[in-house]
């Protein structure tokens, strides 16, 4: 595959990194100091700040749109009709109607496309799927979640403090992987209750956010995220009638990776408990991209496609309306 890569911050550098056996074909960016950092990891000497241009490059066949969230259903629709494969990162877009053009556009033009889901990757949620489709945890009960980070001195001044830029505050942004994992594991959710709030920042969008998600057969999400932490956290855990399975950390500044497995004993009591840790690098970006490529080149199914990204929206502004 020959890549475009549009949008060179900290995420298009990640995405550059992991591209493997694929070569980028050209990096754009409005800064070209951006895009000449990303060209020369992938050895490419092409860079453009035109992103119209570039989608319409005939050397490119996968297009990864890493931008402001008001570019990406943009630049992605653009890219779809254009008949290129596209990894677009969360949340995709501002609001479920700037989903829906690319839904039918990609179907038209016979085109995968791939939302940033990254965090289904993770080496710690990896194997958490395979001990939950094992059933060894018996049947799911609730999902208990909570993402934070503190935020740094000018936070309430970048762009994801401006409305028609971001979209959302928090809960759009660190919401939408909480949201999506929920999903992952317990089905659709059929009742939605939340709130948001500034409590901290000085910006018109929210730094925290609340949410209590319901399935058809009450299984319960309760999820939390937050840009108050102070210091960054990440805790997942998924509690089935036999065991728990409890994720921490997401290496960084996030703490070392850990699945905890606590198995139930017939006389309950402590648990058996089982531990994991990922301390090497995180290559849940390699991950995402080659199974990507292979549903691609396999004609097979998108693992965290617009359809999720879609359904993770959809409860976003669920709350943003009933607050």
């Amino acid at each position: 595959m020959k890549v475009a890569i549009i949008g060179c911050g900290l995420i298009g550098q990640k995405r550059a990194s992991a591209l493997g056996e694929h070569s980028l074909a050209v990096a754009v960016d409005i800064s070209e100091k951006k895009a000449a950092r990303i060209a020369d990891i992938c050895s490419c000497g092409v860079t453009c700040s035109d992103w119209r241009e570039a989608v319409k490059r005939p050397d490119v066949d996968l297009v990864v749109v890493a931008t402001t969230n008001d570019l990406l259903a943009p630049i992605s629709l653009a890219a779809i009709r254009e008949g290129k494969h596209v990894l677009v990162e969360k949340p995709a877009a501002r609001s479920s109607s700037e989903i829906l053009p690319l839904l039918e556009a990609a179907v038209k033009a016979g085109v995968k496309v791939k939302v940033g889901f990254n965090h289904r990757y993770h080496p710690a949620f990896r194997k958490a799927r395979q001990i939950v489709d094992s059933d060894v945890l018996g049947p799911l009960m609730f999902i208990r979640g909570r993402y934070g980070q503190g935020g740094r001195i000018g936070y309430d001044r970048e762009w994801r403090a401006i409305p028609e830029i971001a979209g959302g505050g928090e809960l759009l942004d660190q919401g939408v992987h909480l949201i999506d994992l929920s999903r992952w594991f317990l089905g659709e959710f059929v009742q939605v209750d939340g709130f948001t709030h500034t409590y901290f920042w000085d910006m018109p969008l929210e730094d925290n956010g609340f949410m209590l998600l319901k399935t058809a057969s009450q299984q319960v999400a309760w999820l939390h995220v937050s840009c108050t932490e102070w210091k960054n956290m990440f805790s997942f855990e998924i509690y089935g009638k036999n065991g728990k399975l409890q994720v921490e950390g997401l290496g960084g500044s996030y703490g070392v990776e850990r699945l905890c497995f606590y198995r139930m004993l017939p006389e309950m009591g402590p648990p058996e408990t089982t531990i994991w840790e990922y301390p090497f690098p995180d290559d849940s970006w390699k991950l995402e991209f080659d199974a990507f490529i292979e549903s691609i080149q396999n004609n097979g199914s998108v693992e965290g496609n617009l359809q999720d990204a879609l359904a993770a929206l959809e409860i976003v502004e669920s709350i943003y309306g009933g607050n």
